[in-house]
């Protein structure tokens, strides 16, 4: 249940994020065109909703695995040594993400100690720069999510056409083949 309701807010906040930007940069250039004004504060926003959006997007990537991998070795290889990658390959995704995580909400901190507001909306920068816990954070929990998938059930999370491929298709011996 829990689950169901943070992929449901994920894809919201991912969502929402992108329409406000589009709404808000759609009206003011509307605005700029045909009666020679727009909002002062638009580029601004639309840059702060792309970042929050961003970060969620990654951890979203995460989630449905449609992050761009190299991976043609690792589908190679079979058994212990495959698995091994795999496992060392999230386990540095957690690391990674965890460690900014980390150091992201620590930038907050200080950011919060400096008083520091956004040029044209004026908004705390703290609020802004916390896109890179959340983000991050969520980022970090997914790789753990992916692990605890692979370790269970021996299953990578892919999506795409990649993962449609048919195994060796990307064999250059193949490729003839392929081609008919």
């Amino acid at each position: 249940m829990f689950h169901r309701m943070l992929d449901r807010l994920e894809e919201w906040i991912i969502l929402s994020f992108m329409a406000v930007a589009t709404l808000v940069t759609f009206i003011s250039v509307l605005l700029r065109y045909t009666m020679g004004t727009g909002f002062t504060w638009s580029t601004e926003l639309t840059i702060y909703l792309f970042i929050w959006m961003a970060k969620f997007g990654a951890a979203y990537g995460v989630r449905t695995g449609i992050h761009v991998g190299v991976d043609y070795v690792v589908n190679k290889l079979e058994g212990a040594k495959r698995r091994f990658l795999v496992i060392a390959g999230i386990c540095l995704g957690i690391v990674f993400t965890g460690v900014i995580s980390f150091l992201g909400a620590r930038w907050v901190i200080f950011i919060h100690g400096t008083g520091q507001i956004s040029p044209d909306l004026e908004w705390p920068m703290w609020i802004i720069y916390l896109a890179i816990p959340f983000g991050s954070g969520l980022m970090c929990y997914r790789f753990i999510q992916s692990l605890i998938k692979f370790l269970k059930y021996g299953e990578t999370t892919a999506a795409g056409p990649v993962s449609d491929l048919r195994k060796g298709a990307l064999d250059l011996d193949n490729t003839k083949e392929l081609a008919k």
